[in-house]
């Protein structure tokens, strides 16, 4: 049998998909993984279902590397039950060897199934990029040391217990998962194909860098939006979450700005780290054996519709980045077709000839990349805890929100109106595709098991008493 190709994953945290320069955003600097985009497949329609919390990159994540649906994780997906086969885990047993480092936001053990080494591990959502707390690589998985910081000490001496075993103060969370990546695969020289899975904290706030990448931009270029909104028009319920909270309303101009430049420096930083770990690789002469994947866990309002987090499910919350590259990948090519992130498990099986495991609900959807007539899913379903259902097929989108005894719905032409400015619930001329929209929505709730949880229940409970008024942006 012929060796597998390697596999380097490089997953980014809170990067919506238009923060690409290759790939339609001018304003940003992006040349590493334009580089990838040349040499490889886009898929510009990869999504997220959505969220069951707050914290909506833990369920993403988790979803990721058990090709599992939203409403069948455990714990919102901060821990990974046994029976839930993991990527790295799969790979591993078909004879790989494992290796990750960066952000992992699902439970102590599964990291151990997954890997068979790594280090600088974050077992975490967020922190102070220049002093990120990790582990070095444990097998048991029995990452147990705690450590006290006083995390506002201009404030108060409270202390706090932290999970880690060490610190590298003043070194970017970037630089020290790249650093670690690119002496990994340096020393590498094993016969076996290797699974390298690079999970970055940037562009995630705090929004701090290197002073050389925020120098690259001036806040006075920076274009806005075009769906820019100084405060959302209604409120369903996510004003407290800690993302909104970043940024005082009504959300000025200049303050988005600011937020974007900072913003597009953390994602320059992070470009200039995989141009250094794609060094590694042509150093060492395993390029052109290894495919390459980027992509993001979830994306980002910054802005955009008065929104400053991912608690939505508007296309710049919901859709992320994803470029395949390497050998057997059709270069400087897209594929329109919709695909989750869950579906990346099953895909890569399908690409390295290994078993999809039973447990997996993903679709592989590797025959769009010979063939971008494919299509492997014609309508998507999307969720935000008890406060949002939606439902997207290729042109539209409709969304419902409740929030206590309120309820509002959108529906959008996608095609036309593609950042979502335009509200046509209440267009005559569309009730037959939002009643088909509704439809839909109602057919997949039950699909997907979207009456298992509370987060669910809260949502559907006495939904026919409630009628549900269009809201219309213009």
């Amino acid at each position: 049998m012929k060796r597998r190709p390697n596999i380097l994953f490089l997953f980014a945290d809170d990067m919506r998909y238009n923060t690409i320069h290759y790939l339609g955003n001018p304003d940003i600097i992006t040349p590493n993984l334009d580089y990838l985009a040349k040499n490889g497949t886009s898929f510009m329609n990869a999504y997220i279902p959505g969220g069951t919390c707050a914290a909506v990159c833990m369920p993403s994540r988790a979803m990721l590397n058990t090709g599992k649906t939203l409403y069948h994780l455990k714990d919102h997906g901060a821990q990974i039950p046994e029976d839930h086969a993991l990527l790295g885990e799969t790979l591993k047993n078909a004879g790989y060897k494992t290796f990750g480092t960066g952000k992992w936001h699902n439970g102590y053990t599964s990291y151990a199934r997954s890997f068979m080494s790594g280090g600088e591990i974050f077992f975490g959502g967020m922190y102070d990029h220049w002093k990120v707390p990790v582990y070095d690589y444990d097998d048991t998985g029995n990452y147990v040391k705690v450590v006290n910081d006083v995390m506002n000490p201009g404030y108060s001496n409270a202390m706090v217990p932290v999970r880690m075993d060490h610190v590298h103060w003043g070194k970017h969370s970037t630089d020290l998962f790249a650093d670690l990546a690119c002496n990994w695969i340096e020393q590498y020289d094993d016969e076996k194909p290797f699974y390298m899975y690079v999970s970055y904290m940037a562009p995630h706030d705090p929004r701090s860098m290197p002073r050389q990448f925020f120098d690259m931009y001036d806040v006075d270029k920076i274009t806005l939006p075009h769906n820019y909104m100084p405060q959302h028009p209604f409120d369903f319920g996510i004003t407290n979450v800690r993302d909104e909270q970043l940024e005082a309303y009504p959300r000025t101009e200049q303050a988005i700005r600011r937020h974007m430049r900072d913003y597009y420096a953390m994602i320059s930083h992070l470009d200039a780290s995989i141009g250094r770990i794609l060094d590694s690789l042509k150093k060492t002469g395993m390029f052109d054996d290894t495919i390459i994947l980027f992509s993001a866990d979830n994306g980002l309002g910054l802005g955009e519709h008065g929104l400053m987090g991912k608690q939505n499910c508007y296309e710049h919350s919901i859709k992320m980045p994803l470029i395949f590259s390497g050998p057997g990948i059709p270069k400087d090519e897209r594929r329109n077709g919709m695909v989750y992130l869950l579906d990346i498990f099953p895909t890569l099986c399908e690409l390295t000839q290994v078993h999809v495991p039973e447990s997996v609900e993903g679709i592989s959807f590797a025959g769009q990349l010979n063939d971008p007539e494919v299509k492997n899913r014609d309508v998507m379903y999307f969720g935000y805890r008890d406060k949002i259902r939606g439902v997207k097929t290729e042109r539209y989108k409709l969304i419902h929100y409740r929030y206590k005894t309120q309820s509002w719905v959108q529906l959008f032409d996608l095609k036309e109106d593609p950042y979502e400015i335009k509200d046509l619930s209440s267009d005559a001329s569309m009730a037959g595709i939002r009643a088909e929209l509704e439809e839909k929505l109602t057919v997949l709730s039950h699909e997907w098991d979207d009456d298992s949880l509370t987060v669910s229940n809260n949502f559907w409970h006495d939904r026919s008493k409630i009628e549900a008024e269009p809201f219309g942006f213009v």
